[in-house]
């Protein structure tokens, strides 16, 4: 699991450090101007880790379903050469379909106004400046997104569904709160997560508003990724008690 959270932690610093340092800037400078080239990159990068962290949720989902239905077996099924094939696959596997899809978006023609009402270079708000025909390319997102977060969605539901099925046949009421509590801090992510990027990537172009486009933009691009450590280190009984007596603190 640690290893897992390692990766994880990585990719959440790298998702975070494409959008915020830039984000920042154009605050303070109240310009926002943004190259073309810097423009795409961007896009590429938030759309592979993205999809990274859709991946990753999936297999740390199937690494709790080991741990709590198969433990005895956990060690073999999970060995460390497995963790580091199924990172590398996560890693890797999404290069080349972002990489075409970014390419795909910038071979549009943009003929209009080059004012991103965005606080980022995403799909839906580079779209609507385009002045072309966008259904293919439209189609094209739908099945990406199909394939790198539905897909896992539905492992993650399938792995959570063993999982409680098993944890109810347990007979120890402190046996079911001890497993509950090792996936509760994952599932807390996922919902966040998901529930998010689904309904920016899923959801036709045109029937998306901008400002709320944005709102849940800034959710799943820096407030999500702030909580998760906090979520995360929750687990932890020293975190716990020492938030406890810092709210008591404030409270008298």
């Amino acid at each position: 699991m640690y290893f897992f959270l390692n990766h994880f932690s990585i990719l959440e610093i790298c998702y975070v450090t494409v959008t915020i340092p830039r984000m920042l800037t154009d605050l303070l400078n109240q310009k926002g101007h943004n190259s073309f080239i810097a423009c795409a990159t961007q896009m590429c990068l938030v759309l592979l880790f993205g999809g990274l962290e859709c991946l990753l949720l999936a297999v740390m989902a199937y690494d709790r379903y080991v741990a709590i239905c198969n433990p005895l077996h956990y060690c073999l099924i999970m060995s460390p050469q497995v963790c580091v094939q199924m990172v590398t696959a996560s890693w890797v596997s999404g290069v080349p379909v972002v990489i075409g899809q970014t390419w795909q978006v910038f071979s549009l023609p943009f003929c209009g106004s080059t004012i991103i009402n965005h606080f980022f270079c995403d799909l839906p708000p580079v779209y609507k400046l385009a002045c072309g025909d966008t259904f293919v390319n439209e189609i094209a997102v739908y099945v990406v997104a199909v394939v790198f977060i539905m897909v896992p969605f539905l492992l993650i539901v399938v792995s959570y569904g063993k999982i409680i099925f098993n944890i109810l046949k347990l007979r120890s009421a402190r046996g079911r709160a001890k497993a509950f509590s090792t996936c509760s801090s994952h599932l807390t992510v996922v919902v966040l997560f998901y529930g998010t990027a689904s309904t920016t990537y899923l959801q036709p172009t045109p029937n998306q508003s901008e400002e709320t486009g944005k709102l849940i933009s800034l959710f799943y691009t820096v407030l999500i990724p702030t909580l998760n450590p906090i979520i995360y280190t929750l687990r932890n009984k020293y975190i716990t008690v020492a938030l406890r007596k810092l709210l008591s603190k404030l409270s008298t």
